[in-house]
């Protein structure tokens, strides 16, 4: 069971890698075998564009319910 603030209503990559312990490349492949999460793009302060994966709380709910902690 995951608990996070009501007010939160979403989560960057590296959020739901500490609140669901699954590692970076297992996140990242599963993330994209299942279409989870959406891509929203942030300008730095340079004046590039950064493509950063925000999630909602219920692509958390369903990270938890199909995907098993990573024991490695």
């Amino acid at each position: 069971m995951i608990t996070v603030k009501a007010s939160q209503k979403l989560f960057t990559y590296a959020e739901v890698v500490n609140l669901t312990g699954i590692c970076v490349e297992h996140l990242h492949n599963f993330v994209k075998r299942h279409r989870l999460g959406f891509i929203a793009s942030a300008t730095k302060a340079a004046g590039t564009k950064a493509d950063d994966l925000l999630f909602t709380p219920w692509d958390l709910t369903v990270l938890v319910s199909l995907f098993p902690r990573c024991t490695h």
